[in-house]
């Protein structure tokens, strides 16, 4: 309900606190904590996401110009930057990371009805594309994230829903771990498919997702030893140079992996580029297989869609745990506006409505008034709940 609430307030009315506190008794985050909560440095560390802030004196500043109204978005007394510092030292990340698993499984819900975003397909398998993507830190900041001699780095490894672009699973490590290895921390889930480049091929790993009734689309490499078993016809007029059946020759990868593979080569008619694909699903047309593998680029959309529209490639803290919090409270709040956008009906995209929000948190009116085409009615007996003495 609006009741005169600014719109920051709003946003975070749809948030399942009751969750949340159950997650910070979980791991004592409010253990022996006297001023700015678990609950209260997540507000604080969303409104910096929300409106860019670019430092914690800039956060500082911006919350003071407007005191009046902190009470009313959750703040129970002016926030600090040397509080807020030390609260991204010490509370725990873990508490956001399952906070935003939490909400992930909230906009999984909204967003399973929608189209997988291929065109042409009509998928009813759910379809994920794994990748990762590297945030540079400095090394003298940041000496915990070595990643080469003269450079820090951390990973974030994700898996995304390609309905609703809704990440399933998100790993943070350091810039050391191969992508592989990630595959190891997967629950595979039967009949979804999964698309992934060839940073992840690793055939003892990808019979595990066989044997557990999940397929995957990747691509081979140059060196594959295999041999051929049959073919079936295909197009070439639509780039499709052969859809094979193929056993791995090799003597390891033949005890990886000992169940027959299909493999596609595909010459794309725009660029004039060969690919070479590998995957478990026999069923699927070839062109499909080969549209799966391009809808992977919206994981690397997703990538940068975040580092340019939310703070995690500058940090307001230096250690692990500032940065893990930072990230984590980072994806909670694209999540949030994306639970927003669905049970709101809004037709603006994320970047508008993340636009939008940036230049309105303050203000005092309902979330759909800023995105309305008409003009928006509001019942002005919201606008102040006081009293009016002077009423007859």
């Amino acid at each position: 309900m609006f009741a005169g609430k600014t719109m920051f307030a709003q946003l975070m009315d749809f948030l399942p606190w009751t969750t949340f506190a159950r997650l910070v008794a979980r791991y004592g985050g409010d253990h022996q904590v006297k001023s700015l909560r678990c609950t209260e440095h997540f507000r604080v560390m969303a409104f910096a996401q929300l409106t860019y802030r670019e430092s914690l004196r800039d956060i500082e500043a911006c919350l003071s110009a407007q005191a009046s109204k902190l009470y009313h978005m959750g703040f129970a007394e002016p926030v600090r930057r040397s509080t807020l510092a030390d609260a991204n030292e010490a509370r725990d990340w873990r508490i956001y990371a399952d906070f935003a698993q939490v909400l992930i499984g909230q906009a999984r819900k909204l967003y399973a009805a929608d189209p997988a975003g291929m065109r042409g397909t009509d998928l009813a398998e759910t379809v994920y594309a794994l990748d990762s993507t590297t945030i540079d830190l400095c090394l003298s900041v940041f000496p915990w994230a070595r990643f080469r001699s003269a450079k820090g780095a951390v990973k974030m490894h994700t898996l995304l829903d390609l309905r609703g672009a809704i990440p399933s699973f998100i790993h943070i490590s350091d810039g050391k771990l191969h992508d592989v290895n990630v595959l190891d921390l997967l629950l595979p889930e039967p009949g979804a498919i999964y698309v992934m480049d060839r940073a992840y091929l690793d055939f003892e790993r990808l019979y595990v997702l066989h044997q557990a009734g999940s397929f995957f689309v990747t691509r081979a490499k140059k060196n594959l030893d295999a041999r051929r078993v049959y073919s079936t016809p295909t197009d070439r007029a639509s780039g499709l140079i052969y859809d094979q059946t193929i056993a791995l020759n090799g003597y390891l990868t033949r005890q990886h992996y000992p169940a027959q593979l299909r493999r596609i080569r595909f010459k794309d008619p725009e660029t004039g580029k060969t690919l070479v694909f590998l995957t478990n699903q026999r069923t699927l047309p070839a062109a499909t297989i080969c549209a799966l593998y391009k809808a992977r680029w919206r994981v690397e959309l997703f990538f940068k869609w975040i580092k340019q529209h939310l703070r995690i490639k500058r940090f307001y803290g230096t250690s692990e745990n500032a940065v893990k919090a930072q990230i984590w409270i980072a994806v909670s709040v694209y999540v949030l506006v994306a639970i927003v956008k669905k049970r709101l009906q809004l037709e603006a995209s994320l970047y508008t409505l993340l636009q939008i929000f940036s230049v309105t948190l303050f203000e005092r009116m309902p979330i759909q008034q800023a995105f309305a085409g008409r003009d928006y009615q509001i019942d002005s007996t919201l606008l102040d709940n006081q009293l009016n003495l002077f009423e007859s």
